[in-house]
């Protein structure tokens, strides 16, 4: 609880609230009076109406204070337009006549401390708008919220500064090993008895030492911002400052991240600045006007998800929304956030016909106060927080994503590869007798690899409104079709760029995702003879794979990290490539997208010695047929592609190897 100097009471008359029953249904409300000085500071006051204010949750919500050795709590909200506003709660019978606020003109912020009101209680604000209509409003900078099943805010004490523990340092993340697992808290696993959620505490005990079991890095939870509705995943988000309460207390939430730090994993969570919803209770038309969204739908309106856009442009707007990214970071201690929609954030004719959006100031289609609040954003989680990943969901061609600032980059640290998800998974679906035809899919990414720091995404989004699941886009029979995802994950924790799944691709679950069912353990059963524990025990090799060798992904974002060894074998539909670190030490991925086996395939290599089957995707292990070159091959003084030495292989049916030169 914060203590408040006593030099800003002015007045402390009493503050009586006594109600008193009769017979009858009429309650008789005798209230006194309390009044303070300016409750939030000056200098506070006026970086909050700059934007600039690095921690506005600092000012702005309900704080538990002591005035002068009297406990209570501060209100305070931005509501500039609105007429009246009074806090109602527990406390007074969400009465609003009870404690009217008092506005600061200046700032447009009203305020209000009220004594003996305690944390636990539930609180919203009561507006007479400027039209003169009555609203009830939960708090934008509520610390906890209870969307079920009424929507109400919570007074909560200010969680404690907390230290960042990210494995990697800032200047070393492009050079680590990420391997991200994406996880909707909700449905990763529930109760088998009554479908019900597992806790944050639960989850802590079950999910976090999964993902060490399955050699991940990182998990980059679905947003768990506070929102109303099941169904959006957390993407339409009302208390941005809320950890939701469907799966318990905000203390439970950052056990559930020391947990994952106890055991050296990474938390990144799903940031939803890009669009809110429309309901009421939440930011729409706060004070009877356009408060938080731009006016005109042309600007304000996302068409593809009937939810309102931010107004960046203005200031108090832009100081919610990135003193909310810091508010992640420094209080509960997690390692990154991935920033949702960046594209629908950045062009104004995002998913927009002619005619159906406004220009910038210069008549281009860039949403410019969007891209300085992205700088913005970015620059002071670098400042404060410089161990910290930012990711960027960005689909189009906009340039410099992953570039400084200061070179005229939008500062974020990694982008989703789309393009690269969008191709390779286009070449996975195409019966493999059509592949030679869309050998190019397989190898244009590299052509732009290195022109941003890139994630490669296989995400939730592929897997819903209808797309099936990852091993329902792969072709042919049962055993192609898992021969092929085998193949495939091996390719992709073979090419450049960090890694994520979503949940259930480890184990080829074969149904659409569905945000109210767990996922299907049961699938691992022996009595499925294998084939999804067979994906399982390869996801969990390639993890582990990738990051005891440096060499797969040391040099992700450099040309000296990748060479193409077979590149143009579109008959055979067979890829080859080196991936290499610093001292020069080299994997060799080698990819047949085919069924048909290959005997005695020749690649010409740098180093001559005996190789190593580190991976094979056609092992037993992970129920494949077996072939391959029995665990270990011997180079021959050949020439094959320019090179004075080369590898006679066998390569198996839809299936990559890794291969690995052993140390003399």
């Amino acid at each position: 609880m914060q203590n408040i100097n006593p030099n800003v009471i002015q007045k402390i008359t009493s503050e009586c609230l006594s109600i008193s029953n009769s017979h009858s249904d009429t309650q008789q409300i005798h209230i006194g009076f309390f009044s303070v000085g300016t409750l939030i500071r000056d200098v506070d006051g006026w970086l909050l109406a700059e934007g600039t204010h690095l921690r506005p949750y600092e000012c702005l919500g309900a704080h538990p204070v002591n005035c002068d050795g009297v406990d209570g709590v501060i209100f305070s909200l931005w509501a500039p337009n609105a007429q009246k506003v009074s806090v109602i709660g527990e406390f007074n019978q969400w009465d609003g006549r009870y404690h009217p606020m008092v506005l600061r003109q200046e700032t447009g912020i009203w305020e209000r401390f009220i004594p003996r009101v305690t944390v636990g209680q539930a609180y919203k604000y009561e507006l007479i708008d400027n039209q003169g209509h009555l609203r009830v409003k939960a708090d934008p900078y509520a610390l906890k919220s209870r969307l079920f099943p009424h929507v109400e805010s919570i007074i909560t004490e200010l969680p404690a500064k907390r230290a960042q523990t990210s494995q990697t340092a800032q200047c070393e993340h492009s050079q680590a090993p990420i391997s991200i697992y994406e996880v909707h808290l909700g449905s990763w696993r529930r109760h088998t008895h009554n479908n019900g959620w597992l806790s944050y505490r639960q989850l802590a005990e079950q999910l976090i030492p999964y993902v060490v079991d399955m050699g991940f890095t990182h998990i980059e939870l679905l947003p768990i911002t506070e929102h109303p509705f099941d169904g959006s995943w957390g993407y339409q988000p009302i208390g941005l400052y809320s950890p939701t309460s469907r799966f318990g207390s905000l203390d439970d939430f950052i056990y559930l991240i020391e947990t994952a730090h106890q055991h050296h994993i990474n938390v990144i969570l799903d940031w939803v600045p890009a669009h809110f919803p429309s309901d009421e209770y939440g930011l729409v038309q706060f004070d009877g006007t356009a408060l938080y969204e731009y006016a005109d739908p042309r600007e304000g309106f996302h068409q593809n998800w009937n939810t309102l856009i931010y107004n960046y442009s203005r200031y108090e707007v832009a100081n919610f929304l990135a003193g909310n990214a810091l508010y992640w970071l420094e209080r509960f201690g997690v390692d990154g956030l991935r920033v949702d929609a960046v594209s629908s954030m950045i062009y104004r004719d995002y998913s927009r016909n002619e005619g159906e959006w406004l220009p910038n100031k210069f008549g281009g289609k860039e949403n410019l106060e969007a891209l300085d609040f992205l700088r913005y954003t970015n620059q002071i989680i670098k400042e404060n927080c410089p161990n910290s990943i930012m990711i960027a969901e960005e689909s189009t061609a906009f340039p410099r994503v992953t570039d400084s600032i200061q070179n005229h980059g939008l500062g974020f640290d990694f982008k989703w590869n789309l393009g690269w998800m969008n191709d390779t998974l286009s070449y996975m679906s195409l019966d493999p007798i059509y592949r030679q035809y869309h050998h190019h899919q397989m190898t244009f990414g590299m052509f732009y690899a290195h022109s941003e720091r890139y994630i490669l995404p296989l995400s939730h989004d592929e897997v819903v409104h209808g797309k099936g699941s990852l091993l329902g886009k792969m072709p042919g029979d049962t055993w192609q079709k898992f021969a092929n995802l085998r193949a495939y994950y091996g390719f992709m924790w073979g090419h450049p760029g960090k890694k994520l799944l979503f949940m259930g691709g480890e184990f080829a679950q074969g149904r659409e995702w569905d945000h109210d069912r767990s996922l299907d353990w049961h699938l691992l059963d022996p009595q499925f003879d294998g084939w999804h524990s067979g994906v399982q025990n390869l996801v969990r090799d390639l993890n582990h794979c990738y990051r005891q060798n440096l060499p797969l992904y040391q040099h992700d974002n450099t040309t000296n990290g990748f060479e193409w060894l077979v590149v143009d074998d579109h008959k055979n539909s067979v890829f080859a490539f080196l991936r290499r670190d610093n001292e020069g030490n080299e994997i060799l991925v080698v990819a047949n997208f085919t069924p048909e086996i290959r005997h005695s395939y020749r690649i010409g290599i740098h180093q001559q010695g005996r190789y190593q089957e580190l991976i094979n995707t056609d092992s037993h292990y992970y129920r494949g047929s077996n072939t391959g070159n029995l665990g270990v091959i011997e180079s021959d003084p050949i020439q094959a592609h320019g090179k004075n030495h080369s590898l006679c292989l066998v390569l198996p049916p839809l299936a990559t190897l890794y291969l690995k030169r052993e140390s003399k």
